[in-house]
């Protein structure tokens, strides 16, 4: 009796364990929901990722970064960090991590830290409830070493049914430039906005009532920089359907296109743009001054100066 009993006793404690366990897990979820589906909304971020990551990261909140810390998500210090320090084993001894004053500071540097960080940008052309490519995205781009990484955080988000976080959020994307209140609360896009590619240069096409200031933000530019790798001018405004390169163009046009045939009415600014070329070097090539357009049929050189 008395080893049944002990039995018995034992087979109670594990329960209680695993009761225990899972309300620890149940109760770090509840607490973070809520700032994982606003970060969602400010940044793109799958809610299911943050919070998935934040789980697996942090160990549901019980290790020493996350509880000393507030570091939720093992961000390392990298060069670019200027706040406290906080040191632990990880792939190495005594590495540096990133210090929070607050948790939501924690949660809110690593959306950034996906957001504004070029090697992760791929992430954010994929469904933004699609949280099997994003974790398999971050295993890709080097967020950990584990090489079960991506699995473990699939396993996560399964789990604790993480996935149900992502569903009905819209996004916003907030702007690193100053704008007006009005200018905050319509600044709603998709994440299904498709990012073309012509001449090696990366464009998109502008949505109807879309603003320069809202599409440069988008992608962390300023208006300005837009507006030059556009070759724009201070009074141009955007429309429906408009071609914007949110990568500088290139200086010449790819080896297919030497030459272009003006079309009736075509400016040189439209010709620089369809062929994602520099309007001074399309100026250059072609011995004509600023502000010059072509004639009907005229040639215009589109890698080299023309000849004499």
């Amino acid at each position: 009796m008395t080893k049944m009993r002990n039995a018995v006793l034992i087979l109670l404690m594990c329960l209680n364990i695993d009761i225990f366990a899972q309300n620890t897990k149940d109760d770090y979820i509840i607490k973070f929901r809520e700032i994982a589906i606003s970060q969602m909304q400010q940044s793109g971020v799958p809610a299911s990722i943050i919070l998935g990551q934040a789980c697996l990261e942090s160990g549901y909140g019980t290790s020493r970064l996350s509880t000393e810390g507030k570091n939720h998500f093992g961000i390392k210090c990298h060069k670019s960090w200027t706040g406290e320090t906080i040191f632990a084993d990880d792939d190495a001894a005594n590495e540096c991590f990133r210090k929070y004053k607050s948790d939501e500071e924690s949660f809110k540097d690593h959306s950034d830290f996906l957001r504004y960080n070029n090697r992760y940008a791929f992430l954010f052309d994929l469904a933004p409830t699609d949280y099997t490519a994003w974790a398999h995205g971050l295993k890709k781009a080097g967020y950990a070493t584990n090489p079960t990484y991506a699995e473990a955080l699939i396993k996560v988000i399964e789990n604790n049914a993480l996935y149900l976080y992502d569903k009905n959020v819209k996004v916003q994307i907030p702007s690193p430039v100053a704008l007006t209140k009005m200018e905050l609360e319509n600044f709603v896009i998709s994440l299904n906005r498709k990012i073309y590619t012509r001449n090696e240069v990366k464009y998109v096409i502008a949505n109807e009532g879309e603003t320069y200031e809202n599409i440069a933000a988008e992608f962390k530019l300023t208006k300005r920089q837009l507006m030059k790798y556009n070759d724009l001018n201070k009074y141009s405004a955007p429309y429906a359907g408009q071609e914007l390169y949110i990568k500088p163009k290139k200086s010449r046009a790819s080896e297919n296109f030497p030459i272009h045939i003006a079309q009736k009415g075509e400016t040189m600014h439209q010709i620089a743009q369809k062929y994602a070329v520099k309007l001074s070097k399309l100026y250059k090539y072609n011995k004509m001054k600023a502000g010059d357009n072509p004639e009907e049929g005229q040639e215009i050189f589109m890698r080299n100066k023309m000849k004499k």
